[in-house]
């Protein structure tokens, strides 16, 4: 079910790194390269050199990538703060304040993702375009035995796993792991739903990135993509703004190391 970190390639250090206040906690960052800001919002559990460290050293070539680590994730300190994308949408707007940053692509990658789908509805202002990597706006996007397997998640799952030796290395407080990993199954069990509506409204270009078996309904994906525009016949009519990729063969952990195909997705979409 885990990867190891996909960052084994190329190694480059951040042009700037630090802490933002945010919402009365503090919220980890670290900003490569130049150009347009490009936003990148990790999976649950993840830090941000598990999920992106293949990418960013690629995606910071062309532009500026903000990345971020959430609440109680990698660097940033846990907090008792209750989780929820809402709050979490907005330390992402509060954190490109700090970094004054006025608008920005926004990337996420699973948890992130539902996040980044809430920052859209939040904060439409701040969003130029957006990427979902294998991710939904609502629990029931996700297939049953997902939701179901997140009911029985125990801590001693994560023992001896790739997202605790992250965690070990970077935490600034190691001993809070059992606390965030409760957390986190707290928040995993709350039904969210960030709206048919919402979503309808969102005028930014979205590209969706799923895998073929990554555990999202592939039904609910289609109405999610209908709601923003597409599914449409493109020989009779235009051709929508927002993207639709189903990469084959992969489930939700191998299609975040495909880094190849992630990649010229991204590029011609964001360009």
């Amino acid at each position: 079910m885990f990867i190891a970190s996909s960052s084994h390639g190329q190694q480059i250090k951040p042009s700037r790194s630090g802490y933002a206040p945010v919402n009365n906690i503090k919220v980890y960052y670290e900003v490569y390269g130049e150009g347009r800001p490009l936003v990148l919002l990790h999976g649950a559990f993840f830090t941000i050199d598990l999920n992106w460290g293949a990418l960013i050293p690629e995606l910071s070539k062309t532009r500026k990538v903000i990345a971020i680590e959430m609440q109680g994730h990698g660097h940033s300190p846990f907090s008792d703060r209750e989780l929820s994308i809402t709050t979490l949408a907005s330390d992402v707007e509060k954190l490109m304040d700090y970094l004054k940053i006025d608008s920005a692509d926004v990337a996420g990658f699973s948890m992130g993702g539902s996040v980044a789908y809430q920052f859209a509805v939040q904060s439409p202002k701040r969003l130029r375009k957006l990427v979902i990597i294998s991710s939904t706006y609502k629990s029931n996007g996700w297939l049953p035995i997902v939701n179901d397997g997140l009911k029985d998640f125990k801590p001693e799952f994560f023992d001896n796993t790739p997202i605790k030796a992250a965690y070990d290395a970077v935490a600034p407080d190691k001993t809070k792991w059992r606390k965030y990993l409760e957390q986190m199954f707290a928040f995993a069990e709350v039904p969210f739903n960030v709206g048919d509506s919402n979503i309808a409204k969102i005028t930014s270009p979205v590209l969706i990135i799923s895998g073929d078996n990554d555990g999202t309904d592939k039904i609910e994906l289609m109405k999610t993509y209908q709601l923003l525009g597409g599914g449409v016949a493109a020989d009779l009519q235009p051709m929508p703004k927002s993207q639709l990729a189903i990469v084959p063969s992969q489930g939700h952990m191998s299609l975040m190391m495909q880094t190849k195909t992630i990649l010229d997705y991204l590029d011609n979409f964001l360009k």
